[in-house]
């Protein structure tokens, strides 16, 4: 199903997780043991990020050599994996940062002959280094683009002109950002943009991680008064450890409150989790309590903290 079908149908707030593949020759068996952990959740669907090619220069005895690099591959494969093997709808994550438009199409046939109805559109981080552009191929610039390319393909048009194509049926979700995105220069014209990525086809928006709940019901006030219509579903992380502290706002540009990170560090490491994991469960409880569509956990190394934050709220 759809993920837009899955919140239709829902009679209460559906809870979704996104996980990211192992680094290149990591051990699956760790990924596989955090899907077994967050399956038992009875999630209706589980994203997959994605990670784009990039250029390093090697110094070896023969001098400077240059290479593509991917250090995460996986995601199509992981995603043929969740729904196979738990019957539950995989979303992966598609973007425009180190992958041509003729590569993305690529990879949006191989989602529709796996059945994969569902996809994340997303820019990708940006770049600081030189990403691989073999023949002077064309590049998404941004995430509508990628709106854009995928909602043709939803109406039969690919970047060739074929005849009697087969139309895709993806669902596209697109990310927004409550404490707006920092390459924007303020809120109200980030959610200009992501109104644009709606317009160009995008069915619903998963949010950036937060950590105050009122910033999240400003976004969706906000969205709504700039005639966004389509739900919205917010994205919580468990901090789980003093160093996150500083690692979460450097990487993903996000406010930690002042008492939450109070609490944490006035915990010693070893209890830096259990404050994080209160927070989270106070701000879930919340959300499903103002009837959100769902909420999408933001997973990482571990499915340990998940599992704390389930049973505070006896999920």
């Amino acid at each position: 199903m759809k993920v837009i079908e899955h919140l239709a149908a829902a009679k209460q707030p559906l809870i979704s997780f996104e996980i990211i593949p192992p680094k290149r020759g990591g051990r699956l068996k760790d990924l596989l043991d955090i899907v077994a952990g967050i399956v038992r959740y009875h999630p209706k669907f589980i994203d997959v990020t994605s990670h784009g090619a990039e250029i390093i220069y090697e110094e070896t005895p023969g001098g400077i050599r240059k290479k593509v690099k991917r250090k995460r591959p996986g995601t199509l494969g992981i995603c043929a994996l969740i729904q196979s093997k738990y019957g539950i709808d995989a979303v992966p994550h598609v973007l425009c940062e180190g992958f041509t438009r003729e590569e993305t199409e690529d990879f949006l046939i191989d989602i529709q002959y796996l059945g994969i109805e569902n996809v994340m559109a997303l820019r990708g981080d940006a770049p600081t280094r030189d990403k691989p552009n073999p023949g002077g191929k064309t590049f998404n610039r941004s995430a509508r683009d990628l709106v854009v390319q995928t909602a043709n393909m939803n109406r039969g048009i690919y970047l060739e002109d074929l005849v009697d194509a087969e139309p895709s049926s993806f669902c596209i979700g697109v990310a927004g950002y409550p404490d707006k995105h920092y390459a924007s220069p303020n809120l109200r014209t980030d959610i200009r943009n992501l109104k644009e990525k709606v317009d160009a086809g995008a069915d619903y928006v998963v949010t950036q991680m937060f950590f105050d709940n009122a910033a999240y019901f400003r976004f969706v006030e906000s969205c709504r008064a700039e005639g966004i219509s389509v739900p919205v579903i917010p994205g919580l992380k468990i901090i789980h450890s003093q160093h996150q502290l500083t690692s979460i706002p450097l990487n993903f540009h996000v406010d930690i409150p002042f008492e939450l990170s109070e609490e944490i560090l006035r915990s010693d490491e070893a209890h830096a989790e259990e404050a994080g994991v209160r927070w989270a469960a106070r701000q879930a409880e919340e959300l499903l309590n103002r009837a959100v569509p769902a909420i999408h956990f933001y997973v990482t190394g571990q499915s340990d903290p998940i599992a704390k934050v389930m049973a505070l709220l006896r999920l």
